[in-house]
């Protein structure tokens, strides 16, 4: 027996198959067999020219876990026991519950398993259930092998020992107890619903892809196919035929510029999806393949050839014109000069009025004016320790919006001062509130904010000595400074 067993345990170790237990988590069963006494008149167990009767039985099993199930055997037959010189023998009955313990998980065809329960034999022919006709089995045990023969049709053979509590069915009770050995064998059946939520015909338990789409062909796993192995199932892939990456929707990219082999002009040479997959080697927009002029300076404006153009028509080929959408001249690589003084219109700060390179292309500012400019910085006064503005100084500052007005691609640059009376962190906030007034007011005459700057210095930069009244005064003042 023990030789049988470790053989079949072998066998299950080779043979495996998709379990439904999971599924169907009820098992019936009907057995036959034989059972063999062990008591004070001798032992049968395992000697098959000793008394053996035999017997019938049903099993329930509920599937508790892969490697757990509760069993409940009923079986009903005759025992006994015979020889040349004592015996006996006499109906019975018995029921016991188990838990089996499978010594294989549910995928395996052969699996063996062992038992251990609690059971009851009544010996009585008419099933009349008196104390005195009833025996305790405690434990009940054995071991047997389950050979899958189907999904839901299971051979087993099992070996129950069932060890009772008493002494005197076989009319000695002054012994051992009466003991029993039951070989059986049978055929079980799976019960239960197989759940497959997405119906590909996989049950749920076994489908490793449980929400595939309607209609799409799966493998034995529950997987959409995947004919070539890229990754991509068929249902998804543009090229199923063929492998590709997962990316491309499984479309094969030889050169790998992201363009599938299929919509690629260039399928040998790595290109861009703007140009279908051709390379372009001027950076142009024009592919290779098309290009007149593969080797145009790069960023130069091309014509549907891949030349370079001359949009404007002003001689000056675009990939050289500063100006190319403008006609201008030569002399300033295509850009127009509408003031006449020799600066482009691009760099004129003052391209209406004629200037000079060093004022960017604005007129030099007058003398007088310059002169003025300053003058009215140092008539700027404000409200002691104040930022608001005199009355007086706002009318100079009216005549400084005008001045600036002449020059309007002149910057003005507002540095307020302050003496040294009080801290340094109040002396360069009054200083920058100054400023910032004299900016603000320019501003709603119409100056732009981008000319003005406007830095308060706190008592950082004194021109006289703060010790005497006379300096302090000189001290406190606005600065004005102009350039372009």
């Amino acid at each position: 027996m023990k030789k049988l067993l470790l053989l079949c345990i072998c066998l299950a170790a080779t043979l495996t198959s998709k379990s439904q237990t999971e599924e169907h988590k009820w098992n019936f069963g009907l057995h036959g067999g034989i059972i063999q006494y062990h008591g004070d008149l001798g032992r049968d167990w395992y000697k098959t020219d000793k008394t053996m009767y035999g017997f019938g039985g049903i099993t329930v099993s509920r599937y508790l876990w892969k490697y757990f199930d509760l069993n409940l055997l009923y079986t009903r037959g005759t025992l006994g026991y015979d020889s040349s010189v004592t015996g006996y023998k006499g109906d019975f009955s018995s029921v016991a519950a188990n838990i089996r313990l499978n010594l294989m998980g549910p995928e395996y065809i052969v699996r063996p398993y062992v038992f251990a329960g609690i059971g009851a034999i009544l010996f009585d022919n008419q099933l009349n259930f008196h104390k005195e006709s009833i025996d305790s089995a405690l434990p009940t045990a054995g071991g047997g092998l389950n050979f899958r023969l189907s999904p839901n049709i299971t051979l087993n053979l099992q070996e129950t020992f069932m060890f009772t509590n008493s002494d005197r069915r076989d009319g000695i009770v002054s012994g051992k107890n009466d003991d029993y050995l039951m070989h059986m064998v049978g055929l079980t059946f799976n019960f239960g619903s197989t759940k497959d939520a997405d119906n590909d015909g996989v049950s749920d338990h076994n489908d490793n892809c449980p929400n595939t789409p309607a209609g799409v062909a799966v493998d034995k796993k529950g997987c959409p196919l995947d004919k070539d192995g890229d990754g991509v199932a068929d249902y998804l892939d543009t090229c199923p035929n063929v492998a590709g990456t997962v990316l491309l929707n499984g479309c094969p990219d030889k050169d790998s510029d992201g363009v599938t082999d299929l919509e690629d002009r260039c399928p040998d040479l790595a290109g861009t999806a703007a140009l279908k997959g051709c390379p372009d080697a001027d950076n142009d927009g024009v592919a290779d393949v098309d290009d007149r002029c593969p080797n145009s300076k790069p960023g130069s404006k091309v014509d549907a050839t891949g030349c370079v153009m001359d949009s404007d028509k002003d001689g000056v080929m675009n990939d050289e014109d500063r100006c190319p959408d403008v006609y201008g001249l030569v002399s300033l690589k295509g850009c127009p000069d509408a003031d006449g003084d020799g600066i482009a219109d691009i760099d004129d700060r003052c391209p209406n009025a004629k200037g000079n390179m060093d004022n960017k292309g604005c007129p030099e500012i007058a003398k007088q004016d310059a002169i003025r400019i300053t003058y009215i910085g140092s008539k700027l006064f404000f409200e002691n320790n104040s930022d608001k503005l005199k009355v007086a100084s706002l009318v100079l500052l009216d005549e400084l919006s005008k001045i600036l007005d002449k020059y309007a691609g002149a910057n003005l640059f507002i540095d307020g001062h302050t003496d040294s009376n009080g801290s340094d962190a109040f002396n360069i906030n009054l200083s920058q509130k100054r400023t910032d007034a004299v900016k603000f007011y320019l501003i709603s005459k119409g100056i732009a904010d981008s000319r003005l700057t406007a830095t308060g210095y706190g008592e950082a930069k004194p021109i006289a000595d703060n010790k005497t009244a006379l300096g302090r005064a000189k001290n406190r003042r606005v600065e004005l400074r102009t350039n372009y």
